[in-house]
């Protein structure tokens, strides 16, 4: 654990260095995989609809596989989830490699590699939080994300030029050797954990004895048979939560759609394959240089007040398009849209603070398949309005939109966090309407005061039924002890 402030301090962390390692191998693996087994599949049939193919089934299966495997993410032990990932997937491509291997198993195995994607980045991302505390947690998401960033920069193009010496076949070996090393490393170097939810009837009872996490959901809920009420319903049952997710969703939604028009758009100011470049990498460039300046230069509180404002803003360089840039101004406008996604370093305390524990693997698990879905329904959509407009408007139309949505989920999110009133106390009207009592003389029946003569006794008052004596003009009165109104 450690609780100190900077990069430094969670790299100085011996699991997460390994943990970190493993992520990074992973990774190039997956870039590697992302470009070779495209360029295999359209060499076998020359088609770009079924190379395209199989580029998206690295992303779409990942919705399903966030659905079905988020129980297995809080049921099972993280480090055999997270080496069980991995082996699936150094197998899976070790069978792409296969000289004669037909292209239908090709694209099965594919999606077998990306099904299992949600499952191994919400058990990690979970897992953080075991031996990364507070802040510490937050950096450690943010170095996550940077490499992945990283990844996009420099992994594409270092794949163009490994293809250039290797066979497609040969740079998916490369990548099975990604898969069995980051396994490696998990083994060796993180701990073996209990799972986060070991007994399913016994967890019911304790959540639905109100043992959620701070300010999250304080009960998963259980059936009328007694059985555990799916975790994921639980999630989006809480406005606090779902809020959060929508408002990690949303921004990578829209930020996207320039990137699936970075070749339409170079075409149309005459920027060239070269510009196609620039155009991807602006982005990330901007997103991994004000992650790193927002984790090593502000502290907790200064990055949390930046997730609303950066959330709204972030869309809004998009809007330049509309002139139809140039490509320095063009990358410039991208460089700047790219920064706002400093907003996830607040945003992931907020999350993490906000799941209870025992469903903190499902949560991260449900919010990587479905950031990915969005990206990819984001880039289709993106491309569909291009279809029909010149591809500046349609990333002007992805800026305008965006922000809109955003704000909403930005407003959302103070809704959540703002501060219940307490439940009035239910008080009739006429009880409520009644002016300040005045002090009752003492009753007959207590002892007169020492300084006093002794009372006369009280003249008899005839005996009035209940009913008269609790009705006003305006209805019944409770009869409320004067001390609990």
């Amino acid at each position: 654990m450690t609780s100190q402030h900077g990069y430094g301090a969670v790299l100085r962390v011996r699991e997460f260095r390994f943990v970190f390692a493993a992520h990074v191998l992973s990774l190039l693996g997956a870039v590697v995989s992302h470009v070779a087994l495209p360029v295999l599949v359209y060499a076998q049939t020359a088609s770009p609809l079924m190379s395209a193919l199989t580029f998206g089934l690295g992303f779409m299966p990942q919705a399903l596989g966030g659905a079905l495997l988020a129980p297995v993410a809080e049921r099972l032990r993280a480090r055999p989830v997270l080496i069980g990932c991995d082996l699936v997937c150094a197998v899976s491509v070790a069978g792409m490699a296969v000289p004669g291997m037909p292209l239908a198993a090709l694209l099965v195995l594919r999606a077998v590699t990306a099904f299992v994607q949600p499952l191994f980045g919400g058990v990690r991302a979970a897992g953080l939080g075991e031996f990364l505390k507070g802040d510490a947690f937050v950096l450690g998401r943010s170095l996550i994300r940077i490499s992945a960033q990283g990844a996009q920069i420099a992994g594409f193009a270092a794949t163009g030029l490994l293809l250039v010496v290797l066979p497609p076949r040969g740079a998916l070996l490369t990548t099975v050797a990604g898969f069995l090393a980051s396994a490696t490393l998990l083994r060796v170097g993180t701990a073996d954990r209990p799972a986060a939810v070991r007994d399913p009837a016994a967890d019911g009872a304790r959540t639905g004895a109100g043992g959620g996490g701070r300010g999250g959901i304080r009960a998963v809920g259980t059936r009328a048979r007694g059985s555990v009420a799916p975790g994921t319903r639980a999630l989006f049952a809480d406005r606090r939560i779902r809020a959060l997710i929508l408002l990690n969703w949303l921004p990578p939604a829209f930020l996207v759609v320039p990137e699936g028009l970075a070749a339409p758009y170079s075409e149309e100011i005459g920027a060239g394959p070269a510009g196609v470049g620039l155009l991807l990498a602006a982005m990330p460039v901007g997103g991994v240089a004000a992650e790193l300046a927002a984790g090593a230069l502000l502290k907790p509180p200064a990055r949390e007040r930046l997730v609303l404002p950066l959330a709204c803003c972030l869309l809004l360089p998009f809007l330049l398009f509309a002139w139809r840039p140039g490509l320095p101004l063009a990358l410039a406008g991208l460089l700047l849209a790219g920064s706002g996604i400093a907003y996830t370093l607040g945003l992931d305390r907020w999350f993490f603070d906000a799941v209870p524990e025992e469903l903190r693997a499902r949560a991260m698990t449900v919010m990587t398949a479905g950031l990915m879905t969005v990206q990819g329904v984001g880039m289709a959509a993106g491309g569909a309005a291009a279809e029909f407009m010149a591809p500046h408007w349609a990333i002007v139309a992805a800026g305008a939109a965006g922000t809109v949505c955003v704000t909403a989920a930005v407003h959302a999110v103070y809704a959540a966090r703002a501060p219940r009133p307490a439940p009035a106390a239910t008080i009739a009207p006429a009880v409520r309407d009644l002016p300040a009592a005045t002090p009752a003389p003492p009753a007959p029946s207590e002892p007169p005061a020492p300084h006093a003569p002794p009372a006369p006794p009280a003249p008899a008052v005839p005996a009035v039924p209940d009913t008269d004596r609790r009705e006003s003009a305006e209805g019944p009165v409770p009869e409320t002890p004067m001390g609990d109104m």
